[in-house]
């Protein structure tokens, strides 16, 4: 499952929790809020999930297929979400990352993203991610 390779890579402490996304649980999250997929050669390389939350349309689980990063293909997975939230109505998009995974969180930001609330995971007393959003014009 591509969520699940995309992410298993991540060297972070805790384990992300998409490691434990499933076939069914994706198609839940499909089924209730929504998301987009890349395809290239035949086959899906990336994705992402949404749902809306109060005013704010949340995007996660971006996940692009190792051998299909650095092309564009979360940039435009991301700008499928901003559409997304217009044609809800709404004009904040949010998501979370990790702090320690600087080229997502610098890729959010040339997304028109910016860092708002740093968290910490159950049971650990550093920061270890953050809240970021991004209202659109």
């Amino acid at each position: 499952m591509l969520i699940r390779s995309a992410f298993a890579g991540l060297a972070v402490i805790p384990p992300p929790s998409a490691l434990g996304e499933t076939a069914e649980s994706v198609a839940r999250r499909l089924a209730e809020g929504g998301g987009a997929v890349a395809e290239a050669e035949g086959r899906i390389v990336g994705a992402v999930l949404w749902d809306v939350r109060g005013e704010s349309f949340h995007l996660g689980r971006l996940a692009v297929s190792p051998s299909w990063r650095r092309r564009g293909i979360g940039r435009a997975l991301v700008e499928a979400g901003g559409v997304e939230a217009r044609r809800h109505g709404l004009r904040r998009v949010e998501l979370g990352t990790r702090l320690a995974l600087t080229d997502n969180r610098r890729l959010f930001a040339s997304c028109g993203f910016r860092e708002t609330t740093r968290h910490c995971h159950e049971g650990f007393t550093e920061e270890t991610w953050v809240s970021l959003e991004r209202v659109l014009e």
